[in-house]
Formats: C-alpha cells, structure tokens, sequence
C-alpha cells in the first residue's frame, strides 16, 4: 500500500459520510506499521462434523498477486486457520496479506518475512481437523461488516475498512478530500502559533 492511500480513519469518515458501512471491529495489525490494500479473496470455514477430518490452506494457490485474503472463521478464538508455512507461501507469491474474523499461528514467521496479518488474536492451536473449507468466493463477515469477492480491504495501525467494489472510487475521493481538509487545519494553527 502506498503512502497516497487514504488512512482507515480518513476512509471510515468517508464511509459515514456517504452514510455507507465498512469499519469493521475488533480487528489488529499483528505488527505494529503493518499496511494493505486489495480486494477481497473470500474464504469461509465451518466446524467440522463428527467423523470428519478438515484442512487449511487449500485456496491458496487460487489467490492472485495483490489479492487480500479475507477469512471468516466464525469469530473462533480457539482454533487458527493460518499459520508459518501460509504466511511464506503467501509472501512468495505476492499476496497482500490476510485478515482473518479469528485467530492465527506462527505469528514471529509472519512477522520475520514481512507478511500482514489481521485477526482477531493469536492462539497456537491449529484448526486442522477442527474445521473444513466450507466456500471459497462467497460473501463472509468481518468485524460485523459483510464482505464479497474483489471489494476493497484496506488495513493500518487503526484497524480494517472495506469498501464495496462499485463504491471505491466515490469513497476514495470523499476519504482524500477529509484528509486534504484536516491537513489545511494543522497548517493554519502552526501558522498561527510557530513556537509552540
């Protein structure tokens, strides 16, 4: 993501705005600095059944250079759906990073081969054979916010936005503009008060 991206606080301004939703909750950066932006390559996971085994990690090979990967795991904290080997893998070929409505693994891998993360936490148990791979480019919820396949994700220190895909440019412009605005703000009190 390039510094001429607005900020998710400038981009959920806009979103108010324009009276349309896409900040979403509860999710962090798992390093601090962390920045992404693509669209949306959606994936959901459900509880396995009794007698069934589940996997993670299967889609990857699907996702193209720049995508985010958007997984909704239901909001579980007690089971993860990525892990080290996903994070070098992803890394390797050009993803953008991953947010997960749920927990990750191996977070000091992510966090050496400069990987983004976003989740709801950490937790070291794997969901293997806890979930399987329920749909692969459906729509998925994110924080309380519904997200569909090519729809903008945009993550920073404050958290994620995301942006319907037909609504990027108008709230792009309208986030630019507030940001634009606050910068004026900032310059006309140095102006007015250069010594303090």
């Amino acid at each position: 993501m390039t510094d001429t991206v607005p900020s998710t606080a400038s981009i959920s301004d806009a979103l108010d705005a324009l009276t349309l939703l896409g900040s979403t909750d509860g999710l962090k950066a798992l390093a601090p600095g962390a920045r992404i932006m693509g669209p949306a390559f959606t994936v959901r996971y459900e509880p396995i059944l009794e007698g069934e085994t589940g996997t993670v990690g299967d889609f990857l090979d699907d996702v193209s250079a720049g995508a985010v990967v958007v997984i909704d795991n239901d909001g579980r904290t007690d089971c993860t759906v990525w892990g080290g080997i996903m994070s070098q893998v992803a890394k390797h070929q050009g993803v953008a990073g991953t947010v997960i409505n749920g927990v990750c693994r191996d977070t000091a891998t992510a966090n050496e081969c400069g990987y983004p993360i976003f989740s709801l936490g950490q937790h070291m148990r794997t969901g293997k054979d806890r979930v399987r791979l329920a749909a692969i480019g459906g729509t998925v919820v994110l924080g309380g916010v519904a997200v569909h396949p090519g729809d903008l994700v945009i993550g920073d220190d404050d958290g994620i936005v995301v942006v319907i895909a037909a609504d990027v440019e108008t709230v792009l412009a309208k986030a630019t503009e507030i940001e634009q605005a606050e910068d004026r703000i900032v310059a006309a009190v140095r102006m007015a008060h250069p010594h303090r």
